[in-house]
């Protein structure tokens, strides 16, 4: 069962900014592309990199460590779709950024 969880203040995150909030221990990077707020696992899954701290080309961050590459708007690898990070949905309500967390 999800839960809509408030992560920051939307103040925060303007636009082309990224950000790490982490949500039951678990690392989340939340990117504000073109005005669009999208979330993911901040943790890549070959060893651990915070892919929150990756270059960002459009909607692709790249693994700061190794250079593995996601697509923030489906966690998934562009090269390699079966290489992926969990992705979350993402909301405004008022001024707080709330992401809908499943375990």
């Amino acid at each position: 069962m999800s839960e809509w969880i408030s992560v920051a203040k939307a103040a925060e995150l303007p636009n082309g900014r990224r950000k790490l909030v982490e949500v039951h221990e678990r690392p989340i990077a939340l990117f504000n592309i073109a005005n669009q707020l999208y979330a993911m696992d901040s943790n890549c899954p070959h060893r651990g990199a915070p892919l929150v701290e990756g270059e960002l080309d459009g909607t692709v961050v790249t693994c700061p460590w190794h250079g593995w590459e996601f697509d923030v708007t489906t966690g998934k690898s562009p090269i390699n779709p079966s290489a992926c990070v969990r992705k979350y949905n993402v909301k405004v309500e008022v001024d707080n950024i709330l992401i809908e967390y499943y375990p």
